[in-house]
């Protein structure tokens, strides 16, 4: 198995980031480091991350509903929580895709580098569904120019499903993960929103799931996220 997927798979970080910290010289194989992503390792290698052993562990997947305030990284260096620390697991987790700070509700957090993988590259174009309060009414037409795509500084955003739901309110379904993307989407058609709630990813729906809650999927449910992504 490659290094950094064996970091994946071992709960270190995403396979992306594992090449990084790869690259860093943070990782020793056999008391030597190496700055090599795919050097094949094995599972009795003596892998370390900056002096600590790496071992397989059973992947988990969970689901968040991350309130407002909380940022979507494994760590925070200041002073605001992460979304890991709603999570009561002795596993390495990290969050699948982000959420900025402001927004809230769902979030996938799993130690399987594999699934995190499909789950957020472009290429399976896995859904992600939200619902946006406006901070005016919006008209038809710009429901339309969201549906058909908007012009954004770093490039014209791919078809969207949109329907509303209230006279300030919208549903939007996207196949791509741009920064911040359904903010500046609505800023492109000339309104704002005022508050963002993720509701689906792929198959995988809220639900009832309260604020600041979690709860570990099962395997049907991991099942049909791989099918999500093509697998």
């Amino acid at each position: 198995m490659r290094l950094a997927k064996f970091l994946a798979h071992g709960g270190v970080a995403s396979r992306r980031r594992a090449e990084l910290i790869i690259s860093k010289g943070r990782v020793t194989v056999a008391g030597r480091v190496v700055t090599d992503p795919a050097r094949d390792v094995g599972e009795d290698d003596d892998v370390r991350v900056d002096g600590s052993p790496v071992g397989t562990e059973a992947h988990e997947v969970w689901v968040v509903n991350k309130p407002a305030g909380v940022v979507s990284t494994a760590r925070e260096p200041g002073e605001r929580p992460a979304v890991v620390e709603l999570v009561e697991s002795s596993a390495r987790l990290y969050p699948v895709g982000r959420l900025d700070a402001e927004s809230t509700g769902l979030l996938v957090l799993t130690n399987d580098g594999a699934l995190a993988n499909r789950l957020t590259h472009p290429r399976y174009g896995v859904s992600k569904t939200y619902r946006a309060q406006l901070r005016t009414s919006i008209a038809d037409r710009d429901l339309e120019r969201l549906r058909r795509g908007v012009e954004l500084e770093d490039g014209p955003t791919a078809p969207a499903e949109v329907k509303r739901l209230g006279e300030r309110e919208i549903e939007i379904v996207l196949r791509e993960g741009r920064n911040r993307q359904v903010r500046r989407m609505v800023e492109g058609v000339g309104n704002r929103v005022v508050a963002l709630r993720r509701v689906a990813f792929g198959s995988l729906r809220l639900g009832r799931l309260h604020e600041g809650g979690c709860r570990r999927l099962n395997r049907e449910e991991i099942a049909r996220l791989w099918k999500d992504a093509g697998s």
